[in-house]
């Protein structure tokens, strides 16, 4: 197997890969040691993030070429975002009836998600949720406290991605 590859994304607005590389957002309050990091603050979490999987929109594009596992949304799909559940930080099927984020978007932005390996091992109430890399906003706007960059970067990006591959995230 070969080594495990960091692809790493910096506040200045950079994302680097094997082979690549592009433009990025971070959260609209910027990025912020994990420590520091709570459920809500519009922060990206500083750190080294594992590459968990790829969710994607099969209605609007193919699936994402990438030895990272891959999956198609749907209608139903969500993310728990809620501190109290035992689901937090974790994908859920919808109707949910505790506090999520719809992952089936009509602006675009989850058309590809990579999830990140942020608090979920273990999961800590309150410390944050949802930090995925996904599509940028067409104006680059700033993300609630993901790392987003195009479409096109993101699918040059998850086909060098495997298994034990990470994204650091960088001042």
């Amino acid at each position: 197997m070969p080594p495990s590859s960091v692809f790493e994304a910096t506040a200045g607005g950079n994302l680097r890969w094997p082979g690549g590389g592009g433009r990025c957002v971070f959260g609209r309050n910027g990025a912020i040691e994990a420590s520091a990091k709570r459920e809500g603050d519009g922060a990206t979490p500083l750190g080294n993030w594992p590459m968990r999987r790829i969710y994607y929109r099969a209605d609007r594009l193919a699936a994402p070429r990438s030895r990272l596992p891959v999956e198609a949304l749907n209608p139903q799909s969500g993310w728990c975002d809620d501190p109290g559940s035992s689901s937090y930080n974790q994908a859920i099927a919808l109707p949910f009836t505790l506090s999520h984020e719809k992952l089936w978007r009509e602006d675009g932005l989850y058309d590809v998600i990579v999830e990140l390996g942020y608090n979920d091992a273990p999961v800590v109430a309150g410390r944050g949720s949802a930090i995925f890399l996904h599509v940028a906003a067409p104006i680059w706007s700033p993300t609630e406290g993901c790392v987003a960059t195009d479409l096109d970067g993101l699918l040059a990006l998850v086909a060098q991605a495997a298994p034990g591959d990470s994204l650091a995230i960088v001042r």
